[in-house]
């Protein structure tokens, strides 16, 4: 959506695929780090970006259910991580936001996990917990962040069909 309320539609040249390569982990790496930056200035990093870029490659893309989107004229624009019933990353580059495709990658999670979902983000990120309440998430938990590794509060969403 835009600052005036408008829905922007995503462009239609916009590729959802799983990553398979360094490349994209590389690429999902950095729309993680440009995202997690913008829209969580306040929350203390607890890893460096060489570690970051790192877990993506030898973790996320390797071991997990993780997609990327991408446009041909900008790479990589989104990133999304499924770990069975949760959903553990979801990530746009922030020119990216508004614009129709986190639509379309949380649309994407519950037709892999038709069953249901769950995620956790951080307190302190108000349009996340807009974004996810309009896709019908529920919130069911909050906590003191002692459980996590940037010590920030976090609250946990759940979405059952």
């Amino acid at each position: 959506m835009t600052s005036d309320g408008r829905t922007v539609a995503v462009r239609q040249d916009v590729a959802v695929r799983r990553a398979v390569s360094p490349a994209d982990a590389d690429a999902a790496a950095g729309v993680w780090l440009r995202s997690f930056a913008a829209a969580l200035p306040t929350v203390v990093r607890p890893r460096s970006d060489d570690e970051v870029y790192a877990y993506f490659r030898h973790v996320l893309v390797p071991l997990r259910e993780t997609w990327v989107a991408e446009v041909p004229d900008g790479g990589v624009v989104g990133v999304m991580v499924l770990e069975d019933e949760e959903l553990a990353q979801l990530y746009l580059a922030p020119e990216w936001r508004g614009r129709g495709l986190g639509d379309r990658l949380v649309a994407l999670a519950k037709e892999r996990s038709p069953g249901g979902l769950s995620l956790w983000t951080f307190q302190v990120n108000a349009p996340a917990h807009r974004f996810y309440e309009r896709h019908g998430f529920t919130a069911v938990e909050r906590t003191d962040g002692s459980g996590n590794e940037e010590r920030e509060p976090d609250v946990r969403y759940v979405w059952r069909p």
